[in-house]
């Protein structure tokens, strides 16, 4: 089966939209995808740009087309009180359980998602980690631990290396087969490529 693989920031609402849609549409053309969550930060270091929530005109546009692009798709959605925010934890969390059940990575990082966009909980904090945790049935101690772990540390770190090199700069940020597709609302577009081998 192919990969796509598929950026994201879990602070990143964009991410939010295209995670609720990503399977689906990969599984209809005999994809796979490969979740893989960074620090859109990291990026933004490498390239000068500014969060669009902290930059003048872009924040009042975000404001208005996040919860109006939740309601294109029928999602549930709650614009955090601690929105943005670095979500390493909630990432590292991730690649620990990553490492032992894919599948299982994947609903963490569904079930983190939907507690940060989908009811406004603060991700970044243990307690509310934790109940996601164990939400999706994962021993919340030994991930909470793993967080703060000096190899998953480092793992990750390599994963956020990894995505510069690839030239991922945004989220959610996808490659098909190596071609980069930038935004949630380059979704149809990911669909045409996977329909026809490109163009």
């Amino acid at each position: 089966m192919s990969i796509l693989e598929f950026y994201f920031d879990f602070s990143s609402p964009y991410g939010y939209f295209a995670s609720t849609q990503i399977d689906e549409l990969a599984g209809k053309y005999r994809y796979h995808v490969d979740w893989c969550p960074y620090l859109v930060g990291t990026a933004m270091k490498a390239t000068g740009h500014q969060p669009l929530f902290n930059t003048p005109m872009f924040h009042d546009y975000v404001v208005t087309d996040v919860p109006r692009f939740a309601r294109l798709l029928g999602v549930p959605f709650q614009l955090p009180e601690s929105f943005p925010l670095v979500a390493s934890a909630a990432s590292r969390g991730y690649y620990w359980l990553q490492e032992q059940d894919p599948e299982l990575a994947k609903k963490f990082a569904k079930c983190t998602y939907h507690t940060f966009f989908g009811e406004g909980r603060d991700i970044s904090k243990s307690d509310e980690l934790q109940k996601v945790a164990v939400d999706c049935g994962i021993d919340a101690d030994r991930l909470i631990e793993a967080t703060q772990d000096r190899r998953i540390k480092q793992l990750f770190k390599s994963k956020n290396d990894d995505a510069l090199t690839k030239g991922v700069f945004g989220s959610p940020f996808i490659l098909v087969d190596g071609e980069p597709f930038w935004g949630a609302d380059r979704l149809y577009q990911v669909e045409k490529w996977l329909q026809s081998g490109g163009w």
